[in-house]
């Protein structure tokens, strides 16, 4: 059985690969919360994220990809519950090993904000796919885009 010094440097690690991605530093993404059940990152409005101009809105690429990384992220939390007899290091390369294999969203309002929060949570998680529901909420809490992603994990 998983100890909690072990699930705790699981996260550790999850969290310091979430912030070596260049892309995620260009989005702006940093990790508010991370668990099995429950992802939450967050991002403030910028120049560099504005997809209208006069309107001053988010772009609908970084909305599709905050989801797509938010939901990304879930899938690797939601894995290693599955994984709670492997050591670390085997759960930590698993990680790597993850790819997107479906994403659909839902452009509900236009993004307006200052700052966004997107979360995320399994709605199934399989030995090799998880499907993870995804939400990004405005400064405001109104819901702006909704998404399904689906996650495979090589062995």
């Amino acid at each position: 059985m998983d100890h909690p010094k072990n699930a705790e440097e699981y996260i550790s690690v999850i969290n310091e690969m979430f912030e070596k991605i260049p892309f995620n530093n260009v989005l702006g993404l940093k990790v508010e919360s991370l668990g099995p059940g429950n992802v939450k990152t967050v991002f403030e409005m910028r120049d560099e994220l504005v997809g209208n101009y006069k309107r001053r809105i988010l772009h609908g690429g970084v909305i599709s990809s905050a989801l797509d990384v938010t939901g990304g992220l879930s899938a690797v939390m939601s894995i290693q519950e599955k994984m709670q007899e492997e050591s670390i290091d085997a759960r930590i390369e698993r990680s790597f090993k993850i790819s997107t294999l479906d994403l659909r969203v839902d452009f509900l309002r236009p993004g307006f904000g200052k700052r966004f929060v997107v979360t995320a949570h399994p709605l199934r998680t399989g030995n090799r796919i998880a499907v993870i529901r995804i939400e990004l909420h405005n400064d405001q809490d109104e819901l702006i885009a909704v998404g399904t992603g689906s996650f495979f994990f090589a062995k």
